[in-house]
């Protein structure tokens, strides 16, 4: 695109001016390919707190940061580590230095400053300047005063600036980078590997979900992008690894709200010889563990609304419900699907309930799977582990033996949202190539999500994979919990945005 088009507002053309004035003086702050500072804004507050006040130091130190507030011969940086004072005396100032900085620097540079530590009379920690220099260059100027971006739809498309300026966004990112490190650790503790999948993949598999197809030009053949990481996965059980897990990348070609993003993170783990129950113990373990670590016990739920009343507290630090899914239905709505006999009776009871179906919904299962998301999904307020599902929507959990046309799987809600699905893992390779028969029907009556026949796979089940716990975890929705935001927007560095109008 041709410079010339641009169109710069007055500030915009101020700064571009003071960038080409000390251009022209050999002093381009873009020139500048290192700094050498000696310690970092929050080292250097931790050093010096004990400094009294109108106390100078003697030690000389080099500081950067962005330059976040002027105030005739004050100003404040601030870097990733906190942010500091500083203060340019004119009387012991060389005249050059002093003109510098009242002509060239502004509120988002990026500078070094070069002098000795002091404490105000007021108790403010500063540093008393002896040199300045740009080292790179704000040509736009960062929204007004610290109130920073309060549109969160610009926070979400320019979050460089979001992060610049809002320092609870900033808390936000490394709460969750925190949280990712404190599940690794706990996985790494426990004896899982972390392993990496491909994202690629030739068949859509590990989950019922619509992908994004993408063309491998070399091998000239369409791929999904990975919608769960669970087929590669469970093969590494049957190739002998015992525990492993993934945290990584997964991509759904689906809506977009609240706690929906094309693109989010989970993590994934496969444990062998381990029931639903062992893997209800996990997940229940793995939310405790991140409690513990961020010394949280209660988990305040935001307000919808600004002047809206607050959500419930949450109470993640105690014991989670546990509750069959049957039981649940039967429990909300006096259906008892124990005794509903077949799927025309099933179809019956979802009419006079007006429970909406599918051409692919009309079994006992669906209209059961409905049931709950209708009626019961709205109850699940504290920690809950919803086990029993049906096998239609079920394709790759093992079978309740006990009781037939239910698998061994469980979901986890909080606040009426999903955090966790798992099952003991389907190991009859026989069993597994009639699901996927049944998943290819359902495709042929509407189903977009659901997944396709993968024979490499079955050959996998048909080498022996043993009895395996398996589940994923939204790591989004997680740090959504424990960082207290609403949308998923809030816990992404950069989440996918609808074009601007």
């Amino acid at each position: 695109m041709n410079k010339n088009n641009r169109v710069f507002n007055d500030q915009e053309k101020i700064r571009r001016e003071k960038l080409s004035q000390l251009q022209s003086l050999n002093m381009d702050p873009y020139s500048v390919e290192y700094v050498r500072r000696t310690l970092n804004l929050g080292e250097f507050r931790q050093k010096y707190a004990s400094l009294k006040n109108e106390t100078h130091s003697k030690d000389n130190h080099v500081l950067v940061g962005r330059v976040m507030n002027l105030r005739q011969t004050f100003g404040v940086i601030k870097d990733f580590f906190g942010q500091l004072q500083f203060y340019l005396n004119k009387k012991e100032l060389d005249e050059k230095v002093f003109n510098y900085f009242n002509k060239y620097v502004d509120i988002g540079d990026i500078v070094e400053i070069k002098g000795n530590p002091f404490v105000t009379m007021k108790g403010e920690l500063s540093l008393n300047v002896k040199e300045i220099r740009i080292v790179s260059k704000s040509l736009k100027p960062l929204p007004e005063k610290y109130h920073g971006l309060q549109d969160e739809e610009l926070r979400a498309r320019h979050r460089y600036v979001d992060l610049i300026t809002n320092s609870e966004s900033m808390e936000t990112f490394v709460l969750r980078s925190l949280i990712v490190k404190y599940i690794r650790n706990f996985m790494d503790g426990n004896g899982y590997f972390e392993v990496e999948t491909p994202v690629l993949h030739p068949i859509l598999g590990g989950a019922n979900a619509r992908p994004f197809k993408t063309f491998h030009n070399a091998l000239k053949r369409d791929y999904y992008l990975r919608v769960a990481t669970e087929l590669p996965l469970k093969k590494l059980i049957v190739g002998g690894f015992d525990r492993v897990y993934e945290i990584g990348r997964i991509f759904r070609n689906e809506g977009m709200d609240a706690t929906h993003n094309p693109e989010f993170t989970s993590m994934e783990a496969y444990t062998a010889y381990q029931s639903m129950e062992d893997t209800m113990d996990l997940v229940e373990n793995i939310f405790h563990y991140v409690a513990q670590q961020l010394k949280v016990k209660e988990i305040q739920i935001p307000a919808k609304d600004e002047n809206g009343p607050l959500g419930p507290k949450i109470e993640i630090a105690k014991k989670f419900k546990r509750i069959r899914m049957t039981d649940f239905v039967k429990e909300v709505t006096g259906v008892d699907f124990d005794k509903v006999k077949d799927d025309k009776e099933a179809l019956e009871i979802a009419k006079k309930h007006n429970v909406q179906f599918e051409k692919h919904q009309k079994t006992k299962g669906h209209i059961l799977n409905l049931f709950f998301e209708q009626f019961c999904e709205e109850k699940c307020i504290q920690p809950t582990f919803v086990w029993g599902h049906p096998t239609e929507v079920s394709p790759l959990s093992k079978k309740d033996y006990q009781r037939p046309g239910y698998t061994k799987r469980f979901e986890l809600f909080i606040n009426t949202k999903e955090y966790a699905n798992a099952f003991a893992e389907l190991n009859d390779p026989i069993d597994q190539y009639e699901r996927f028969e049944d998943q290819i029907n359902e495709k042929e009556l509407g189903n977009d999500e659901a997944v396709e026949m993968d024979m490499d796979f079955i050959e996998a089940l048909e080498y022996g994979l043993p009895p395996t716990g398996g589940l994923g975890i939204g790591i989004d929705r997680l740090v959504m919990l424990f960082s207290n935001k609403l949308t998923i927007r809030d816990v992404l560095l950069f989440p996918h945005m609808k074009d601007k109008i």
